[in-house]
């Protein structure tokens, strides 16, 4: 296992956070890097929402959301610019109540998540590891 891998000692997480933190400085750069890096490990529990006329060249990223358990994790846009992140718990697909997060706790929050999904499930931990490396 190389340095990046995600190790069975619970520390993982903090790996995959510094990952995802990589691009934050632009959020335009950072939420197509993460549509990118989520939807590419897991595809199937991925959504990525993208704004732009039917003949734009360019359709940026407008909203990424990750389902992982009882939660789904949402970062985009938010109405008077820079991001807005939030976590839902999620019932039966009926959102009961959604918290807003700091960005950096909901990296956080949504690596920790992630590795423990990538604990119990081996394609999810292969796919997570591709995602780092």
């Amino acid at each position: 296992m190389d340095d990046r891998s995600l190790p069975s000692d619970g520390m993982g997480f903090e790996i995959l956070a510094s990952s995802l933190r990589a691009d934050l400085t632009d959020t335009k750069a950072f939420l197509g890097a993460l549509a990118e890096k989520l939807c590419g490990a897991l595809p199937t529990m991925c959504q990525v929402e993208r704004k732009g006329s039917l003949f734009s060249k360019e359709k940026p990223v407008q909203r990424v959301s990750i389902d992982l358990g009882d939660y789904r994790y949402s970062i985009e846009y938010g109405r008077h610019g820079g991001l807005l992140s939030t976590r839902a718990k999620v019932v039966r697909g009926i959102s009961l109540k959604t918290d807003e997060l700091p960005i950096d706790a909901w990296i956080e929050e949504l690596s920790r998540d992630l590795t423990a999904y990538a604990a119990r499930n081996s394609q999810a931990r292969v796919a997570l590891e591709r995602l780092l490396t």
